[in-house]
């Protein structure tokens, strides 16, 4: 018997029986599109914290005083302990193969107010105005704020977050204290949005955003044992190296600074270690997290494909049953065994592949409906359709080898008394 006569035979059964051929085919369709969906979501999910947390060129390095249990993937706000004077600033900027160091810290505000509307609990980034290079930032309109003056810079979903009106440059807003006290500000940049903020893994979507200049509107300050004066300090200082090629040996001369001379080595809380974070150290400890989550959540979701194995061997075994009298008509009249093999292992593989294929299609869209639904950018790879058939081929013959050697082991006469 040919492939083409085999297929069409195996088509009418599977046909014949529509109801019993789509529940067989529900578990694979299950698992397959459970593991679509959740690498879809989880790739994406990678991609959407890597342009995050690394938001920055390849030779951007984030230092951090942390204790030792803290995570390794640098905080969107600064994250760590706030040990960094502005004198250790201007050493490190002064580093062989250092190109810019900028300070990062925050404002936390109790309100935001423009227009005689407010936004509450707003977090306020402090920073240099260097920093909207080191972090790619691209300005929609105006520019970056000057030190020394009450300017700000928002980004997008921070300039529409204000019920009535958007908020434009060469507008103001006011912002309040925690800690007491209100700020005036004029608008001066509006920047595009970068990455997304995750709340418990799951990601909230482009989030508001409003960066000013540390001085006039940061007033943190601590004692610096080097120049026995007060001044600002800072949770963070991102450093970009000169090229690529020197971030390794600036990374080394960034921690040489800090343990043997800095401000931070004799502030920071006894415990706490520096940590010098490179773009390829914090996109391989993300894909190392997220990986092991997705695979987490892929294993799960393939009980749900080995369910639908047993399903398709099990109505392949009814199959065999209720047709053992076909059988015996087929090898009276000069069928094989192997053409009876092939048949049945044939009709198994087809319900194993078609499961997977709408399966494929049912967790593509899932992935696109979740990614939108959490606000994540869809990250699909065309070749997980291509795995799923292959899936779908593995599945069929794993669950039908048996009951396919079962149907060509048959005793045609024993076949043919069959009532």
């Amino acid at each position: 018997m040919n492939v083409l006569e085999t297929a069409r035979i195996s088509w009418r059964n599977i046909r014949e029986h529509k109801l019993r051929s789509t529940l067989t085919t529900l578990g694979v369709i299950i698992g397959v599109a459970a593991v679509i969906t959740f690498v879809t979501l989880g790739t994406s999910l990678q991609q959407d914290i890597i342009s995050t947390v690394a938001g920055g060129n390849a030779a951007t390095m984030y230092v951090t005083a942390q204790a030792p249990g803290d995570s390794r993937v640098p905080a969107l706000g600064g994250g760590g302990q706030t040990v960094f004077t502005e004198y250790d600033v201007s050493n490190i900027r002064e580093l062989d193969g250092v190109e810019v160091a900028v300070p990062e810290s925050g404002i936390a505000a109790t309100s935001v107010s423009h227009n005689n509307t407010s936004v509450a609990r707003q977090w306020i980034t402090v920073t240099s105005p260097d920093y909207f290079r080191v972090r790619n930032l691209t300005f929609l309109s105006g520019g970056p704020f000057q030190s020394g003056q009450r300017e700000v810079v928002l980004n997008r979903p921070a300039a529409r977050m204000f019920s009535g009106s958007n908020v434009s440059v060469g507008e103001n807003i006011t912002f309040t204290r925690a800690a007491g006290g209100t700020a005036n500000a004029t608008v001066v940049g509006i920047v595009e949005s970068q990455g997304s903020e995750s709340v418990l893994g799951f990601s909230q979507g482009p989030q508001p955003r409003i960066y000013a200049p540390t001085n006039p509107y940061y007033l943190r300050t601590t004692f610096s044992p080097s120049l026995n004066t007060r001044m600002p300090v800072f949770g963070r200082i991102l450093v970009v190296a000169e090229s690529p090629g020197q971030v390794d040996a600036v990374q080394g001369r960034v921690y040489n600074y800090l343990g043997e001379r800095s401000d931070a080595r004799q502030i920071k809380s006894q415990g706490y270690e520096f940590r010098v974070t490179t773009q390829d150290q914090i996109i391989g400890q993300v894909k190392q997290l997220t990986s092991t989550f997705t695979a987490y959540i892929t294993g799960i979701a393939v009980i749900s494909l080995i369910v639908g194995s047993i399903g398709i061997a099990n109505i392949m075994l009814v199959s065999v049953t209720e047709r053992t009298r076909e059988i015996g008509i087929m090898k009276a009249v000069g069928a094989q065994s192997r053409d009876v093999l092939q048949l049945f292992l044939f009709e198994a593989v087809m319900l194993g592949v078609l499961g997977s294929i709408l399966g494929a299609v049912i967790g593509m869209v899932g992935g696109f409906v979740g990614a939108q639904l959490i606000g994540l950018p869809l990250a699909f790879q065309p070749q997980w359709f291509g795995a799923a058939v292959v899936v779908g081929v593995v599945v069929g013959v794993l669950a039908g080898v048996y009951p396919a050697w079962d149907a060509a082991h048959t005793d045609p006469i024993d076949a043919l008394r069959y009532e």
